[in-house]
């Protein structure tokens, strides 16, 4: 069986998420059967970098593909997309080592969450529309309380496929774009629904509701506060999955204009 890795953009608005389940259109639901189809085989391995959300995007989401074929790389990536709906696209095909695995073999992941100052006609499905005014150098300051191993249990729920709630944030920070405000987040790996929760925290310290050091208080003890907090799904995009001798990038930039 040959194992490729694919590297995958889509607009989640549609889907319930990466991850294949019950009653719910995913990702990995349409990619398999575009995959089933192209090969006619049901014998197909496809795993993804990480699980996003119901209704959050990628812009470079990574899986691999382990599959018995003998086509070019440049066959699969058309025959697959050729098979997908236009919400989800192939942007890459690569060889990959038998043993590579997406998820496992990911140094670390990169996030953005798209906050608009205003109502936008074109950018509704991409940003979370905010009509607060929200002061930026609250929510930097803020952000750097995240960077570090910590204990996010405030920032996810219960969940049996994390074995544990502490995650290493690398890089937080907010910037403005023009009416775009933009929370870029660098980390090993990302608890169910964290970053939501990270970046509705940031907006309550933008509108002056939370200090620093209430938000710091949700790390030496559990608070519900961070989830009746939890930004839209709309807003945030998977940015990048970073493997080894990868150079990480903090910098970053909106994937609209408004």
């Amino acid at each position: 069986m040959s194992r490729f890795k694919l590297t995958v953009e889509y607009d989640g608005t549609r889907y319930s998420g990466w991850q294949m389940q019950k009653g719910g259109k995913t990702i990995q639901g349409e990619l398999l059967d575009a995959c089933r189809e192209l090969f006619g085989t049901g014998e197909i391995d496809l795993f993804g970098a990480g699980r996003t959300d119901g209704g959050v995007h990628a812009l470079a989401q990574v899986a691999h593909l382990g599959v018995d074929t003998d086509l070019e790389l440049l066959r699969i990536k058309y025959g697959i997309n050729d098979r997908l709906p236009p919400d989800i696209s192939i942007i890459k095909v690569e060889e990959a080592h038998p043993k590579f695995h997406a998820r496992y073999d990911a140094n670390a992941r990169s996030y953005i969450y798209q906050i608009s100052r205003r109502r936008t006609a074109f950018g509704k499905k991409f940003v979370w529309w905010i009509k607060d005014q929200l002061d930026v150098e609250k929510m930097n300051e803020a952000a750097k309380i995240f960077p570090g191993l910590k204990d996010y249990r405030s920032f996810t729920d219960d969940d049996q496929e994390q074995s544990s709630t502490k995650a290493e944030v690398l890089h937080a920070s907010v910037t403005e774009f023009g009416d775009l405000i933009i929370f870029h987040v660098i980390g090993s790996h990302f608890l169910w629904k964290q970053v939501r929760r990270m970046t509705g925290v940031l907006v309550e310290a933008g509108r002056g509701k939370l200090s620093s050091a209430d938000i710091g208080s949700f790390f030496r003890a559990k608070s519900d506060i961070p989830a009746r907090l939890t930004a839209p799904p709309s807003g945030l995009f998977l940015e990048r999955v970073y493997y080894k001798n990868e150079e990480v990038v903090y910098s970053t930039k909106p994937v609209i204009h408004i």
